[in-house]
């Protein structure tokens, strides 16, 4: 392989990680802030490496004119719709996730018991629990 298809090739590569890094970002991120932060930033970065490598990979042809036409496209569109969208969250009153919020899933027990009213305490079913005093 030449260096010109070593560039094409890496450049490829590096597009389809970062939009694999997006993809991940999206499923395993906690809320809907930093969901669109992963997809924003590392999927025009992906975008932009792939459609590098098509330039190239095209030369001077009009596929190469549309490539760069999709690029700056897609770096004003990309952050401008989530920033948009967070923006909507936010004036919604969607909270972005917090510490509180991790504690909370790693005790699941203490969300049921806050549900349903009980608390901490441990009760033999009789409503009288078994330290001695009523709930």
């Amino acid at each position: 392989m030449t260096p010109f298809e070593l560039l094409i090739v890496a450049l490829a590569a590096g597009g389809v990680f970062f939009g694999f890094v997006a993809a991940v970002g999206v499923i395993r991120l906690p809320d809907l802030y930093t969901r669109a932060h992963a997809a924003s930033k590392s999927d025009t970065l992906g975008a932009v490496l792939s459609l590098a490598a098509v330039a190239l990979v095209f030369g001077a042809d009009i596929a190469t004119v549309k490539a760069v036409f999709l690029v700056v496209f897609m770096f004003v569109t990309n952050p401008t719709a989530a920033h948009a969208i967070t923006r909507a969250a936010y004036d919604q009153g969607i909270e972005p996730w917090s510490k509180e919020d991790a504690e909370d899933d790693t005790n699941p027990t203490a969300a049921a018991d806050e549900a349903d009213g009980t608390g901490s305490l441990a009760t033999d079913g009789s409503g009288v629990d078994t330290e001695g005093g009523e709930r």
